[in-house]
């Protein structure tokens, strides 16, 4: 699919920066949705099932978190790009950690964001093309990720994350193998802008404690020290 078939969605309620963001991306050939409230655009995610989205977090009713939750929850993987006017770093943490995949701080330079949709278009469509895994064993716990839950023996049913949904299908495909940080942010995260790797640790932490029967000593997601991560599998 080229650039010029490509849907992209605009929640934003401030008109003078929807008509530059429209004017510019229909410039680019893609096919433009604008939505001035959350709520508009949950309901034309369903509507148009589009290749991407620009959400403005600060909206009228339904905030740009609530729609980036609905929409994953939904089951939409398709890149959310959220736009703030706050530059502090719980509402960009917040977003990425809901299922966002990039953000930036206005004002901004909308050469710049075009270059970031474009950039974010052509992950997604690579990481589209693998079939996604839905079923890992990991004895004696069972990793439905398709449900985004992990069955324990003792425990019962444990909720998965969108994000960590993506990043046990990461570690999955690249099983055995050592896994940087930074290929975890760009890969997962799918942002190349942060050098934050303390997310992906905090992120890692947590899913060990979901995924190991003793996340303190783990037998699969472990630690290489100086390196990253992997995941052994047999």
């Amino acid at each position: 699919m080229s650039d010029k078939s490509k849907k992209i969605i605009i929640v934003e309620d401030e008109p003078s920066l929807v008509f530059t963001l429209q004017d510019t991306l229909e410039n680019e050939g893609y096919e433009v949705f604008v939505a001035e409230t959350g709520q508009q655009g949950v309901d034309m995610v369903k509507e148009h099932d589009p290749d991407l989205m620009v959400l403005d977090l600060m909206l009228p009713g339904m905030s740009g978190f609530e729609v980036c939750e609905k929409v994953r929850k939904m089951n939409y993987t398709f890149p959310i790009l959220i736009l703030t006017a706050k530059d502090q770093e719980i509402d960009k943490v917040t977003g990425l950690n809901i299922g966002a995949d990039d953000y930036m701080t206005k004002p901004f330079s909308v050469k710049e964001l075009l270059a970031r949709i474009k950039a974010r278009l052509r992950r997604s469509e690579t990481y589209g093309k693998t079939k996604p895994i839905n079923e890992v064993e990991l004895d004696p716990i069972h990793i439905d990720l398709k449900n985004a839950i992990a069955r324990h023996p003792e425990n019962g049913e444990v909720e998965l994350t969108t994000r960590e949904v993506e990043l046990i299908r990461y570690l999955v495909s690249h099983a055995n193998e050592p896994v940087s940080r930074d290929a975890l942010l760009e890969n997962v995260w799918r942002y190349e802008y942060s050098t934050n790797t303390r997310t992906v640790d905090v992120h890692i932490s947590k899913l060990r404690s979901k995924i190991e029967v003793h996340p303190d000593d783990p037998n699969y997601l472990v630690t290489l020290h100086g390196v990253g991560y992997m995941l052994k599998m047999s």
